[in-house]
């Protein structure tokens, strides 16, 4: 009786996981450069005396969706796409590295170049990007960045550090939003990167299948919680039986 409880439980359990993993991604469908999470169901077996037939049913986050997501143009300078795999580096609340695909930058208060939530964007150095007060920006499909200033020569800036994880570099979602490498390392500029100015990426998810996800998670949790119920009711008769036995 009670595998099948373990079974229901921690299925129901998992399912709730689920819910809040698309609900999470639904939120997100318009996010610029948002990564879908995706997410799948594994078997545990229950480590303990007399309980090794019991099976736990749990969800495991499987990483993010890399399918690029739809480009829109916006003609704005501070404006950038990655193409292919690339991501963009940028410096996280902690002070790490990090990388994102949102490249709707802004100039801050400080001459500073930012990004997703005010962070600073990097160079190929791994250092912040000044920019001078008042100046035209534009970026290079290198992500080389040019500033001019009324009634001076351009000057270069700097250049975005872009990097493509590939099979044997994986980048990882933090609870911040943000990717990073393996143990929270920097990764290698990609010589190779290169992005699209005055376009923005939308998020990749697709909201008609995540709401039928989601409803067909509804269901399923319903599903586990009957056999619950089942599973009371059986006891409850195996005890009345029991009852009438010993009488």
């Amino acid at each position: 009786m009670d595998r099948m409880i373990y079974t229901a439980m921690s299925g129901a359990t998992a399912t709730m996981h689920r819910q809040q993993v698309l609900a999470h991604n639904l939120a997100n469908v318009n996010t610029t450069g948002f990564r879908a999470e995706l997410a799948t169901f594994r078997a545990v077996p229950l480590r303990g005396d007399g309980a090794t037939t019991r099976v736990f049913a749990l969800e495991a986050t499987a990483g993010h969706l890399d399918t690029p997501g739809s480009m829109m143009s916006t003609g704005r300078n501070l404006d950038v796409a990655a193409a292919g795999q690339a991501y963009f580096a940028i410096q996280g609340l902690d002070g790490l590295e990090a990388y994102t695909r949102a490249g709707n930058l802004q100039v801050s208060a400080n001459g500073e170049l930012v990004g997703h939530s005010g962070l600073q964007m990097l160079d190929e150095g791994g250092a912040p990007i000044n920019i001078p007060p008042g100046a035209e920006v534009v970026i290079a499909s290198d992500g080389t960045i040019t500033a001019k200033v009324q009634g001076q020569e351009p000057q270069n800036v700097g250049r975005l550090k872009m990097v493509t994880p590939n099979d044997e570099v994986q980048l990882r979602r933090g609870d911040d939003g943000l990717f990073r490498g393996p143990e929270g390392e920097p990764l290698q500029q990609d010589p190779q990167a290169r992005l699209s100015s005055g376009m923005l990426e939308g998020s990749n998810v697709n909201p008609v299948s995540a709401m039928v996800d989601m409803i067909a998670a509804a269901r399923q949790f319903e599903v586990q919680m009957r056999m619950l119920q089942n599973a009371e009711r059986n006891d409850q008769t195996a005890s009345q039986l029991l009852s009438l036995t010993g009488g």
